[in-house]
């Protein structure tokens, strides 16, 4: 991605229908040669190729890279598309938001060029599952979402569906920095953003459906939810050539609210 701000390339932002997905495609629409914007019905948005791609469908997503390499050279792909916990239950939250992740970066990999990167979407969320105390047998567990059988065991281990998308987000990271190991001898960057309370419709919909929410938005340092073109913000410096540097890593973007919990609480 051209640190001048020229077109180059094929840029591809999943969950680009509405927000963060969305505000990343406008962000990065004046730096795209082709932008391809991925949603589970192709999204109808001026200047960009609509794709329709379950992430969690292998063969959707072969498909997917397939269209990427047919367009031109790849240079950038934003994974924003996802489901938070009252949006499915532990099962479809591990496939859509962990194996769907890496069926993506593992498809994308043989595309890789020098300068090509990906920003995958983690979230505040597997940062604050640590603060309680991360189970080590379930971060071992989302290590390899690829394995035989992972879908099973994970949704028998894990029935709450908060929970199951805090470890599918703990194991975004993990494969980020899987990824980001793969990719690097071929020029490619990897890393991961991970949002706080973000001013969405699925943000309002977690806010007002689980009071733990509202605990930890009164817990943020900034006392405010973030903004999607915040947070796009933040992917577009990740994918620039300004972040040529850096790789294999998780940027928390959460106005702080991990470290106000991680903090005494006031009285």
């Amino acid at each position: 991605m051209s640190a001048t701000g020229a077109a180059d390339g094929v840029v591809v932002v999943t969950g680009a229908a509405q927000g963060m997905g969305r505000a990343c495609l406008e962000r990065l629409r004046p730096v795209a040669g082709h932008l391809v914007a991925v949603d589970l019905d192709a999204p109808a948005i001026d200047g960009a190729h609509g794709f329709a791609c379950d992430v969690s469908d292998p063969g959707a997503v072969a498909r997917l890279a397939a269209e990427v390499a047919r367009l031109g050279p790849f240079r950038a792909l934003v994974h924003a598309a996802g489901i938070s916990p009252t949006m499915g239950d532990p099962r479809r939250i591990l496939a859509v938001d962990l194996v769907g992740t890496r069926l993506l970066l593992d498809a994308f990999e043989p595309l890789v060029t020098e300068g090509s990167s990906a920003v995958c979407f983690a979230s505040s969320a597997a940062h604050q599952v640590a603060l309680a105390g991360a189970d080590p047998d379930l971060d071992a567990l989302v290590e390899d979402p690829l394995a035989d059988g992972f879908l099973d065991r994970a949704s028998a281990r894990i029935t709450d569906s908060g929970l199951a998308y805090a470890y599918a987000k703990r194991g975004v990271i993990r494969a980020v920095a899987r990824a980001a190991v793969a990719w690097g001898p071929r020029g490619g960057r990897v890393n991961s953003v991970s949002p706080g309370i973000v001013e969405t419709a699925m943000g309002r919909r977690e806010l007002a459906a689980q009071p733990v929410m509202q605990v930890i938005l009164d817990r943020t340092p900034l006392r405010r939810t973030g903004r999607p073109e915040e947070i796009a913000a933040v992917v577009a410096f990740l994918v620039s050539e300004d972040a040529s540097f850096v790789s294999g890593t998780d940027v928390l973007a959460d106005g702080g609210s991990v470290a106000g919990l991680r903090a005494p609480a006031s009285s």
